[in-house]
């Protein structure tokens, strides 16, 4: 703890800068260094932040009322794999005709949807009707940071594996030597 004006006097002998750094805290915290390399970093931890950063995606699955069970399970496939990159997802069952006066069949089709996904996402919105369409949406259980960190750690193990079998297998394995 020093005063201002000692302060000042030590940054100028250095030829530098008195920088508050944290301004809130009590007594203030300021520190004597080069000013503009401090915006600089600071600018370059907010790029690095904004890249790290990832937004979260609504996907759209949707269901007809009369679903065959082989388009059930792939359109559940792919709202998994959604959900396992960190996307919401947003299903949706599209009703034409006499299907709007059976909106139990919607709901019950949502809530089956709902059970088979349940280890990937959390239902976020329930199943209401807007138009001739029943919306619910799915959260993941992670976030998208969390989803892109653990892709890329898997890459990365995929990646050193190949290598170490690449140098493991001593040459060309097609044209063994005679």
């Amino acid at each position: 703890m020093v005063p201002i004006d000692k302060a000042l006097r030590l940054a100028q002998d250095a030829d530098l800068d008195l920088v508050e750094v944290a301004p809130n805290s009590d007594p203030p915290v300021a520190k004597i260094m080069d000013f503009g390399k401090f915006k600089y970093e600071a600018a370059q931890k907010a790029k690095e932040a904004r890249r790290n950063q990832a937004n979260t995606v609504l996907k759209e699955v949707r269901f007809r009322l009369k679903i065959d069970k082989h388009d059930y399970e792939t359109k559940t496939k792919r709202a998994i794999g959604f959900l396992q990159q960190g996307d919401k997802v947003k299903a949706m069952i599209q009703f034409r005709g006499r299907e709007q006066s059976r909106p139990e069949l919607g709901v019950r089709l949502l809530q089956k949807f709902s059970e088979d996904i349940v280890e990937f996402g959390t239902v976020e919105s329930n199943p209401r009707i807007d138009g001739r369409n029943m919306v619910m949406v799915i959260a993941p259980l992670r976030n998208k940071s969390e989803a892109k960190a653990e892709q890329n750690a898997r890459r990365a193990e995929e990646k050193a594996t190949r290598r170490a079998e690449k140098s493991t297998d001593g040459g060309d394995a097609e044209h063994p030597a005679e």
